[in-house]
């Protein structure tokens, strides 16, 4: 018996998304065409959207839209200029766009609405950057982070997940830049009646995403392929800054393919025709960003020794789960995230062993652990009960990842191994590809696939006894169950944490450099991380451990930030040093928040120089982490 999902209605207050203001459930979006021309001197950009709606339901007579901070200059109807107001802004959320639909559609007819618009300077979406901020010093560069909330500010839109509609842009740019989007590039046209440098970049994502996959980054660019593989029908390689190219090409050329290879194999066929990564300036304030075809990265992954190429698997991963299965509602985000980082890990299984698999787990809790002591315990559960028009930022940690992968990987153990779970994976990617969903409907699937499942009468039972109150709704300071991870590979790390610990008479005589030579990159985190749980050591200590291994020197960002995270609790000795690299590390883990880490161990340890270190950068930070990061400070920021 086959699976048929059903729509969601939104009728419980977790289905339905509480951070749009559309009215998403009586008509939903199913293409977009954007045309826009970007003002270099302004800071804007501005054209048209045209969306095409289907109704959901009988006689509808308006379109809401979401908006913030655009200047609408008019609104067509299929042609036909119409009646349009914006409502009052509500903080967070912005603008309601009303649109007054000449005649009333019923339940499956289309429309065409055209608003002629431009964003303005207070979009919270983009962040322009300086020449002065770029490696070569010589031009503009902008770029774009949507997630959650932020489309709106970019494009009049249905900014919710939802929704997922495919759309087709054209982009003009001056002064020979390159453009990029989220989707696949049709063609380049020059224009030379506007003046030398002036282009039109064609771009087309065919696959239906959310509004928050939408992306655009421009600037001195330059694209290089990375190895492809036979037989397959796409390709991958990475867009740059070119003095940023040969170390970004040789850090990701030998691995990129092979990951999005194995994703295949374990779930379905990549369905979006290339994945690219594009390297942003270190402001970029996430480890990397899923846009569809194009994943935005840090550079701070580009180690120098391939340590961080795993960041990767993790964007890879999301091709399935976030942009092929969405969640319906940010309550839902772990459908996401926690499926993205189960795959990711799936990857690393096939590419590194099993062993790493456990590993990326013990790491992964860690982090879990740190983030469930500082939540508010309603953003402890995993599926959050947001409230009307909250901003779902509000809840964003590393709940959803790890709480999420936890909760799949106890079900795999629970259902038999990955014996029974890859196979499930496949059908469940299969049933729900190209589809929102809830938590429910996750669920109803599991449940109806393994009673089809020729030990049925066991596995069933065994869902049965899954406490799923308290892995959905539950709250708390560490996972509901104690899920064990294989130690093999954290022994020797904790054993040298310990060793650490007890040296603080400052007698480390007994350490060499080649304690950590045989470590990986992970080993050497879940080290530091094992340490930072010991109490504070002894500045000397910290400064021979410095000495010994280098930490404060690495070019790995993520073990950089966890040395300077256990320099600082030992003291000031070590905050200047810090100071002068927090705006290159701080966004260097996976997609955590920015203002975790190291802003807010300067803070405790130099409440003035955190504050005036953050001050002196704000410009270089996206709009998104300069909020978050001015809240955490308690300082204000134009």
């Amino acid at each position: 018996m086959s699976f048929s999902p059903h729509f969601s209605s939104g009728s419980s207050p977790f289905d339905r998304d509480l951070a749009t203001l559309s009215n998403y459930l009586e008509v939903v979006t199913r293409h977009i065409k954007i045309d826009w021309e970007i003002n270099w001197d302004a800071k804007t950009f501005g054209g048209y959207a045209e969306l095409t709606l289907e109704s959901r339901v009988e006689e509808l007579q308006e379109v809401r839209l979401d908006s913030s901070y655009l200047d609408v200059k008019g609104v067509e109807v299929d042609g036909k200029a119409v009646e349009y107001s914006l409502d009052s802004r509500l903080e967070v959320m912005g603008e309601a766009l009303r649109v007054k639909l000449p005649k009333s559609l019923n339940k499956g007819e289309s429309i065409t609405i055209k608003i002629t618009y431009s964003t303005t300077p207070q979009c919270t979406a983009v962040g322009w950057l300086e020449p002065a901020q770029t490696k070569s010093g010589k031009h503009p560069y902008l770029y774009s982070q949507a997630q959650a909330i932020h489309a709106r500010s970019m494009l009049p839109c249905q900014d919710t997940p939802a929704v997922k509609a495919s759309y087709e842009a054209k982009v003009r740019s001056g002064r020979g830049l390159e453009v990029l989007l989220s989707g696949q590039r049709k063609g380049i046209k020059e224009l030379a009646e506007r003046g030398e440098g002036w282009r039109e970049f064609a771009y087309e994502q065919p696959v239906g995403i959310p509004s928050y996959l939408i992306a655009i980054a421009a600037g001195e660019l330059t694209h290089k392929p990375f190895e492809n593989l036979q037989g397959r029908n796409w390709s991958t390689g990475c867009w740059t800054e070119p003095l940023n190219m040969d170390k970004a090409f040789w850090e990701f050329h030998k691995d990129t393919a092979n990951f999005v290879k194995t994703a295949e194999d374990l779930t379905s066929s990549y369905k979006f025709g290339v994945y690219d990564i594009l390297f942003l300036p270190e402001s970029f304030p996430y480890g990397g960003m899923e846009n569809s075809c194009l994943t935005f990265a840090t550079p701070t992954i580009i180690a120098g020794d391939r340590s961080q190429v795993d960041v990767v698997a993790h964007e890879i991963s999301h091709s399935w789960f976030g942009n092929g299965i969405g969640c319906a509602s940010w309550s839902h985000f772990w459908l996401n995230e926690g499926w993205t980082t189960y795959l990711e890990r799936l990857i690393m299984r096939e590419t590194h062993g099993e062993l790493e698999r456990q590993l990326s787990y013990t790491v992964g809790r860690r982090g879990l652990v740190g983030d469930l002591e500082r939540l508010n315990p309603r953003f402890q559960k995993l599926v959050i009960e947001y409230k009307e028009h909250e901003d779902p930022d509000e809840g964003y940690s590393q709940v959803p990842y790890e709480k999420g992968a936890n909760f799949l990987l106890y079900l795999e153990r629970t259902l038999g191994g990955l014996e029974n779970f890859i196979p499930y994976m496949k059908d469940y990617v299969r049933t729900f590809e190209g589809t929102s969903i809830t938590t429910d409907q996750w669920r109803e699937h599991l449940f109806h696939y393994f009673k089809q499942h020729q030990d049925a009468e066991e596995l069933t039972r065994r869902l049965g006894k899954v406490d799923w109150d308290e892995w959905l709704h539950g709250s708390g300071p560490d996972l509901c169950v104690d899920i064990q991870y294989d130690d093999t590979l954290s022994k020797a790390c904790y054993d040298l944490a310990a060793k650490w610990d007890k040296a603080r008479d400052g007698d480390v005589s007994s350490f060499t450099k080649d304690d950590i030579k045989d470590f990986s990159s992970t080993q050497t985190v879940v080290f530091l991380d094992k340490l930072e749980t010991y109490d504070t050591l002894p500045p000397k200590v910290v400064a021979a451990l410095d000495k010994l291994y280098g930490l404060g020197s690495t070019g790995n960002a993520e073990i950089g930030l966890r040395f300077f995270e256990v320099a600082l609790k030992s003291g000031p000795e070590y905050a200047e040093s810090a100071a002068g690299e927090i705006p290159y590390l701080t966004f260097s883990s996976l997609e955590v928040r920015p203002d975790v880490g190291m802003t807010s161990a300067l803070n405790e340890q130099k409440p003035e120089l955190a504050k005036e270190t953050f001050l002196k950068h704000a410009n270089f930070y996206h709009p998104i982490a300069r909020k978050m990061i001015a809240k955490d400070l308690g300082v204000k920021v134009e």
